[in-house]
This record gives C-alpha cells, structure tokens and sequence, in this order.
C-alpha cells in the first residue's frame, strides 16, 4: 500500500512508519521537520503543518491509506494551540482525504477521552466525551476522535479509532526519561497506596496494533478500540520497573492521594492563570490533577474485543519490556 504515517518524528509515529517500510508498503511521512539518521530511510518525506491545508492536500495524493498520530500531546498549553492541532488539524486531513479519494484511515486515540478522573477497572473503550475529560489534551482528542468516526458514518472513507495505553519502551522522552529524572533526584514519590492497577502498553506492540488496523480496518471501522499489554500491574512496581531500567532506584516515598490532587488542582489554577497573561510554558508542571488522578486511580481494560477485531496479540510482555528498557539504557546512558 502508499500509506501516510503524520507524526513520524515522535517515537510511536516512527514505529509505526518504520514498520510498514520494513514489509514492503511506500510510506510518506507528514511532520514540521525533516527525520534525522536512520529513522528516515526508506522514506519519503511531505513537510508541513496540519493547518496547512496545500500541504495536506499534497500529502495525502495518490494514498491507499492514512494512519494519523500528529497531535500536541503536552499536559498543559494554552487551549487554543491544543484546537488547533488536534481538532481543526484533524479535521483539515478529513477533508484532504475525502477530497483526494483516501478509503481508509487509523486514528490514533487515546483512553483518555473516555476517562472522567474515577478508576476504569477492567471496562471497554466508552466513548469519547469531551465535556466529562480531564485535561485539554483529553478535550482536544475526544473532539478529533468524534470527527473522524463521524467522518467514517457518513463518507467512503473508512475510519477506525485506536487508543493505545500509556506507550513505553527505548528512546521514550516524554515517560519513561521523565519518571527516571524524577527518581534520581529524589522526587519521585507514590501516590496514594502506590497499589492502584495499571495496565500499560510497550511500543513494539502499539505499533503492531496500529498496523494490524490499518490491515483490517474495513472489518473495525467505525470502532474504538483500546490497546494495552493486558497485564495489569501496581502502579508502584510499574514505576520502580521504569527506574530501575535506567539506573535509577524506585520511588521511596509516599503521598496521601488527596493532598497529591489538591495540589495537582492549585497548579492547575496557576497555570491557567500563566496561560490568561501570555505567559510562555516551556516544561510542563511536575504534577496536574489530571497526572494525580493517573497515578492513584486503577485503569485497566478489557482486551478482548480489541484482540478479536484486530487479529492481534502483544508478543511482547512487560516483564521482556523492563529487560530491553534496561539493555537500551545500558548502551544508551540517561543523560
């Protein structure tokens, strides 16, 4: 197939490209900036931004399919810039598609669209409601999300909507190297009981879920389908297995889950108030309500039907995943 893989340039995006490369299909990536080393060959490269609409356009011609990652995915911004991207973003590459004849279409999710801040224990993908979310990011892909399997109701493209579970493995920056930083300098602590279960998902298996989607999205379109490893784990012992891989020591101690959210709140309040006076965020905060509410509250979910619409099973399993974390950042140190 000629696919289009947007988001290239983060790491489950260029999994994702270099997958389909790797089997044969002609992959064009779509990102601001060109791919740097080995992650660019084989590929061709379209620049541009989703608010280009001429570059969207050029994109998407000639494609058998779209697999859509690009999103700004910061814990806090200014809401405008989240609009932007993930919502009209995502709406301008509905369009090129349907005006270039594209059939098919993976959009990438994520659980949080359907999340409303209480524990999700063993539940399926609810659908996406952007006025129960927690975070702008949430809100922004639970609009994009309702466009594009509106997009799939109602033209010849078909769309299905996959919403990967807290992606980790090697290379990982915006996850794993933070909780890392954190244990290092002894700011690390657990939330709560630390026992809240926590299903996750490692990247090589993101990355053939999205595929496997993309092969079968005529018998999911229309879905929301949520991918993780299956394995539920404490969320203490997931982020000591984090550290660990990177040379750090787990967390070693604890916060009451309630003081944890209300500062999580009062932070929330400043950088709104930051946000209203112009203020630049350059790094997000070390803690939002919403990263409060992830770390003391279960969240896991049923596989199964995500297993039996896709074809598709993990093969890697988190215990391996901690071991190859670990094997990358011994020849890779965490600076």
């Amino acid at each position: 197939m000629r696919v289009l893989v947007t988001g290239a340039s983060g790491m489950l995006g260029g999994g994702v490209a270099r997958a389909l490369a790797d089997r044969g299909d002609e992959v064009t990536v779509f990102q601001r900036r060109p791919l740097t080393g080995s992650g660019a060959a084989g590929l061709r490269e379209s620049l541009g931004d989703l608010s280009d609409d001429a570059a969207l356009r050029a994109a998407v011609a000639g494609q058998d399919a779209v697999v859509h990652l690009a999103a700004k995915v910061n814990a806090t911004g200014a809401w405008a810039e989240y609009e932007r991207i993930n919502v009209r973003g995502t709406a301008s590459l509905l369009r090129a598609c349907r005006e270039a004849g594209v059939p098919r279409m993976v959009f990438t999710s994520s659980p949080s669209v359907a999340h409303a801040g209480h524990s999700l224990v063993g539940e399926g993908a609810g659908p996406a409601d952007p006025d129960a979310v927690r975070s702008p990011y949430a809100r922004s892909k639970a609009l994009a999300e309702r466009l594009a399997l509106a997009a799939d109701a109602r033209d010849d493209l078909a769309v299905v909507a996959v919403r990967p579970h807290l992606v980790w493995g090697p290379g990982d920056t915006q996850l794993v190297a933070r909780i890392a930083r954190r244990a290092r300098a002894g700011r690390l602590p657990v939330l709560g009981s630390g026992a809240a279960l926590v299903d996750t998902v490692y990247l090589d298996n993101a990355v053939d879920a999205l595929v496997a989607a993309l092969d079968r999205v005529e018998a999911a379109r229309g879905l929301a389908l949520v991918v993780t490893n299956g394995e539920p784990r404490p969320i203490a012992e997931i982020l000591t297995g984090w550290a660990r891989a990177a040379g750090a020591v787990g967390p070693s101690r604890r916060v009451p889950a309630p003081l944890a959210l209300a500062a999580g709140s009062a932070v929330d309040v400043v950088t709104a108030a930051r946000l209203r006076l112009g203020h630049d965020l350059e790094t997000d905060p070390p803690l939002t309500r919403f990263l409060a509410e992830q770390l003391s509250t279960a969240h896991w979910f049923d596989q199964r039907r995500t297993r039996d619409v896709l074809g598709w099973a993990p093969r890697v399993g988190l215990d391996e995943g901690f071991a190859r974390l670990a094997a990358h950042y011994a020849q890779h140190p965490l600076p």
